[in-house]
């Protein structure tokens, strides 16, 4: 008895005819009625009774087919197993996040990730949620760290909370201390002093400009347009002081001045999110674990 053989048997037990079973399974209808009457043979016994225009089961086809279905899915389960651990041995995971958890959260898991699974390629974009939303929407990506409240909210996406994350204020220490000396800042305390702010589209600038705006006074740019790294660098120049996530104001060392914002404060919601119509890959789900254990 052979695989094949009982792939085909289902086949025409299911459509109840042999052309259509033959089209069904890929294959010349004569191969296919071969095979049935070889299964046949070998059981000692006819699995169907063939009557002009009429396909049914003997009682021996349909003592077989609930045997066969369990059969072929037995197998599907197997090589659908086997392809799973291969997955984790190769392959790549495709993970968009906001170019401030580039740099603050993901370094340490993805270096834990790497060395777990080292045969994994890791394939990072850099981008605003927005865009980030779009590229899981099209398939462009497996998983994305996105900034909450989405700036379109879409139901064809599944979203986890995955931290809040307080902002700060980030300034040269070389340049006079912002809010008077004060422990912490106040977002009124940021009226008058000159800002160095993200490009158009970044999750930061709209949270802090809408910040602003909500105490009575529009932000005052030094310098705008740049992304994460560049805002840091014109920072720690002395071109003006930026609000940023504590994770990143936590890696730049002794080379920041780092002031918390006074209660309420601001802070942004991380969540991971995926495609809900479509599950991740095996190694994506790992890498998502991961991140939700970190």
């Amino acid at each position: 008895m052979q695989f094949q053989q009982l792939q085909y048997f289902v086949a025409v037990a299911e459509t109840r005819h042999f052309t259509r079973a033959a089209e069904l399974v890929h294959v010349a209808q004569p191969s296919l009625s071969q095979q049935i009457r070889s299964l046949e043979r070998e059981l000692g016994a006819d699995l169907f009774q063939r009557a002009r225009g009429n396909i049914t089961l003997t009682d021996a086809g349909e003592a077989l087919l609930p045997l066969a279905r369990r059969i072929l899915a037995d197998t599907e389960t197997a090589r659908y197993e086997v392809q799973e651990l291969v997955q984790l041995r190769s392959g790549r995971v495709r993970l968009g996040a906001t170019p401030s958890l580039c740099t603050g959260l993901l370094p340490d898991v993805l270096r834990a990730f790497h060395d777990r699974y080292p045969g994994i390629r890791l394939l990072i974009e850099e981008g605003g949620s927005h865009d980030l939303v779009r590229e899981l929407a099209r398939g462009a990506l497996d998983l994305a760290l996105v900034v909450l409240p989405l700036p379109t909210p879409s139901p064809a996406l599944t979203t986890v909370e995955l931290l809040r994350e307080d902002l700060v204020v980030v300034s040269s220490p070389e340049a006079p201390k912002p809010g008077a000396g004060r422990r912490a800042v106040r977002i009124a305390d940021l009226e008058g002093e000159r800002l160095v702010m993200f490009r158009h589209g970044y999750d930061l600038r709209e949270l802090t400009v809408a910040a602003c705006r909500a105490e009575g006074f529009e932000p005052d740019f030094a310098v705008e347009g740049g992304e994460m790294d560049a805002v840091l660098g014109f920072v720690r120049a002395g071109l003006g002081m930026a609000v940023v996530p504590r994770m990143v104001a936590a890696r730049s060392g002794q080379s920041l001045r780092v002031t918390p914002l006074a209660r309420p404060g601001l802070s942004r919601t991380i969540a991971l999110a995926h495609r809900s119509d479509v599950a991740p890959p095996r190694a994506a789900r790992e890498l998502q674990r991961m991140l939700l254990e970190r």
